[in-house]
């Protein structure tokens, strides 16, 4: 069985950082999110993955490389338009051929191992297995309805409840799903759907099982998506606190802070992960938060953020909370009169103040 990762989309929700950075490099608990899916396919055994790449290929490739360090080897397919989820599939054809594979969305993180859904694919000698994730308002997604142990039907975010079942992003398929494809029309966006793709096979007697996420799982397309998985994660993070001790500060709970940090006069509360080379002077670090490397925090209190490398934070009187701030990013208080606010600001920006 092989692996492929779709990590070509644009992340237009999260922008203006995607406007810089590929949306699946974001980092959660200062890693990259498709570190983490990387890492949880390599636990299953699977060896090949195939990387979907669009226009931020470059940056892609050069943060994740051929995968040597998971002990796999990646390969990176291209999509030059993004022209839906099958059209993808059908992109990776040459990479696939006629053998089994695993398809996760590059924006997905949960924390259920892959094993079990791959031994229902096995068992059930399955044309395709679905992970499913039941929630309470199912209306903005796709959703499965199964009957014991299939699936019969899926729908594209219907608008009369049918199901509470949706599906996760995270999909087994065999070479049954090319021809599925191939008879499948654009939708009215002018996009190959991956659920109409499925519907096809179903209509051909294809054989659809589902395994039932548990556990967490989030799409990490929004601000408060990001923040919820950084938050997940945290919480089932081993604690490792290789930073020089200093007398005045507190440490509190699970930490991750490495040993290039330096740390002063300050309140560290997990769970939290601080990166090397990061200086915390004077300050408050809360719960859920996640500094990355170079990162400058004086005289200032911040919980429930995340913070990418190089950015400084100085002497901001109100406490910096749920908020994703991007690289090299400098953010100081006015210390003389008038005060004032001055921004430099980019397009699709929110600051509340």
């Amino acid at each position: 069985m092989k692996a492929l990762i779709l990590s070509g989309g644009t992340g237009t929700r999260l922008r203006p950082l995607t406007y810089t950075n590929a949306k699946q490099l974001l980092p959660l608990a200062n890693k990259p999110i498709i570190f983490h899916i990387i890492e949880k396919i390599a636990k299953t055994g699977i060896n090949k993955i195939g990387i979907i790449v669009g226009d931020s290929h470059e940056e892609v490739k050069r943060t994740v490389g051929n995968g040597e360090r998971w002990n796999v080897d990646i390969c990176y397919i291209h999509q030059p338009l993004p022209l839906g989820l099958a059209h993808a599939v059908k992109t990776a054809s040459d990479f696939i051929k006629d053998e089994d594979f695993l398809m996760i969305l590059g924006d997905n993180v949960f924390n259920m191992p892959l094993d079990t859904l791959i031994d229902n694919f096995h068992i059930n000698k399955a044309n395709s297995t679905l992970l499913l994730h039941k929630v309470e308002n199912p209306s903005q997604y796709g959703v499965a309805v199964v009957d014991k142990d299939h699936i019969i039907k899926l729908a594209e975010k219907p608008k009369e409840f049918i199901s509470d079942l949706i599906i996760t992003g995270v999909y087994i398929f065999d070479k049954s799903i090319f021809p599925a494809i191939d008879n499948t029309k654009p939708s009215l966006r002018g996009e190959l759907e991956i659920t109409d793709a499925i519907e096809e096979l179903l209509h051909t007697g294809g054989n659809i099982t589902y395994e039932i996420l548990h556990g967490w799982w989030k799409d990490t397309g929004r601000l408060k998506d990001m923040l919820e998985a950084n938050s997940f994660i945290l919480d089932e993070m081993e604690s490792d606190n290789q930073s020089v001790q200093d007398d005045n500060t507190v440490y509190i709970g699970k930490l991750r802070i490495s040993k290039g940090a330096n740390i002063k006069n300050s309140t560290i509360s997990g769970p939290a992960t601080i990166d090397d080379n990061s200086i915390i002077i004077d300050s408050y670090i809360g719960p859920y938060t996640s500094i990355g490397k170079g990162v400058r925090i004086t005289n200032c209190e911040v919980d429930n953020c995340i913070i990418l490398e190089n950015t400084q934070l100085d002497g901001i009187k109100k406490r910096i909370s749920s908020s994703l701030i991007g690289r090299n990013v400098s953010i100081k208080a006015a210390e003389k009169r008038p005060f004032s606010n001055s921004f430099l600001v980019g397009d699709n920006s929110e600051l509340y103040l």
